[in-house]
């Protein structure tokens, strides 16, 4: 297993499925979440030491019903909540299982409420991200913030904040049917946030984070599995199956950022393409199409292309048309603006772009600069795009696009051009 062992893998895949089991049977997901970090720690501790349990996730729901009658116990500020949650479940001990119990419960359906309850309306996005990898994902409190580049203690505050918020908004772990559309929605769109701040990082010197592309991927495929109808939750999968089939082709070994347009395209995923085009073909065939699909539909056009100019732009232009009926973002216009150029020319391309810098959201937004140097530079308008790049670097905090967009800027000013993507 790649990047980490065995035992790490597995913890990660159990932590949902222990949290789920503890939160169902005691509530207080505060308290539930907590004690499975410190069974998660125990394990990683003593199993490479003492060898695996027989049954693993029994372990680690008897190590954490433990460590919450302990706390119950022993906190004596909270004297008269320990007596009214005793009071409720008096057998508290004998509902844990032992260790090498066969515990019965549903850890696949346990999973989906989880992320549901970990995107709950009432939370901010950075808490419900923070949140859905602590008590989902199940990485520590210092991987998250390692993977946002934040300080350990802010990321602790965020799940901290998220978990009492929760609290004080009565959120309940209830059965999957009983959550609407939009919670499903929620939390698509928050694996969608995690997965695209892994491939393109936001800010730091690294130009992609694999443990949070993997991660979302790995709870999609979870996702996708508990709601196989969903053609939504079909679609994103499909999407960062195509997305990060281009991994290994995204940088050169150096960390020099590779635009789509020279990649070598020999070097993407095959598996991935076939398995994310297979399965955004099968899903728009049976499901009502949705935002995620549409995105996935166009990362298949240019995953079948072998190379650049082979891309049918047409088809890609029709998609990002349906899509910016469905979802009319800044961000679709953008980019159909690209694809407008590629089938219309770069002036019509430009002339797209024109209504972006009086929306607040792109006008100071490094990509709507690069994408019009990139236009700029297809017109044949060099001196203006040269400028356009450079206003791009500056506004970018990501260190391999600033490169990126400062070495167009500077073949451009000295000559030497190249393509652009």
């Amino acid at each position: 297993m790649s990047g980490e062992t065995a035992t790490e893998g597995l913890l990660r895949e159990l932590a949902p499925q222990v949290l789920g089991s503890l939160v169902r049977r005691y509530g207080h997901f505060d308290e539930c979440e907590d004690a499975v970090q410190e069974a998660l720690l125990a394990a990683a501790v003593q199993w490479p030491a003492s060898g695996m349990p027989g049954n693993p996730r029994g372990w680690l729901i008897t190590v954490a019903s433990r460590r919450m009658i302990d706390q119950w116990r022993g906190d004596q500020a909270r004297r008269s909540r320990e007596v009214s949650a005793f009071e409720r479940a008096p057998d508290l001990r004998a509902v844990a299982p032992a260790a090498d119990e066969d515990v019965a419960a549903p850890p696949d359906d346990d999973t989906l409420t989880l992320l549901l309850l970990c995107c709950h309306p009432d939370l901010p996005e950075p808490s419900r991200i923070a949140l859905t990898l602590r008590a989902v994902g199940g990485l520590t409190t210092a991987e998250i913030a390692r993977a946002f580049l934040l300080p350990e203690a802010t990321i602790a505050q965020r799940i901290t904040r998220a978990k009492q918020r929760l609290k004080d908004a009565g959120a309940r772990f209830e059965t999957p049917p009983s959550w609407s559309d939009e919670a499903i929605a929620a939390m698509l769109h928050v694996l969608y946030l995690i997965f695209n701040e892994g491939y393109t990082a936001t800010s730091g010197d690294g130009l992609q984070r694999a443990d949070l592309t993997s991660e979302a991927i790995r709870l999609a495929r979870a996702v996708h599995r508990l709601l196989p109808d969903d053609g939504e939750a079909a679609g994103l999968l499909a999407l960062m199956l195509l997305t990060e089939a281009r991994h290994g082709a995204r940088s050169r070994p150096d960390g020099t950022l590779v635009p789509l347009s020279e990649q070598d395209r020999s070097a993407w995923d095959a598996g991935a393409i076939a398995a994310g085009t297979e399965l955004i073909t099968r899903t728009m065939s049976a499901a009502p199409l949705g935002p995620y699909q549409l995105q996935a539909a166009i990362a298949a056009v240019h995953a079948e292309a072998s190379r650049a100019g082979d891309t049918d732009w047409r088809q890609i232009l029709a998609l990002f048309q349906i899509l910016e009926r469905l979802t009319p973002t800044p961000v679709v216009r953008l980019n159909r603006a690209v694809a407008t150029a590629m089938v219309h020319g770069p002036q019509a391309g430009l002339a797209e772009l024109e209504p972006l810098d009086a929306d607040p959201r792109t006008a100071r937004h490094h990509r709507l600069a690069a994408v019009r140097a990139h236009l700029l530079e297809m017109a044949g308008q060099d001196a203006a795009a040269a400028a356009c790049y450079q206003h791009a670097a500056r506004l970018t905090t990501s260190l391999p696009e600033r490169r990126y967009l400062e070495d167009r800027a500077a073949r451009l000013a000295t000559g030497r051009g190249g393509t652009a993507g």
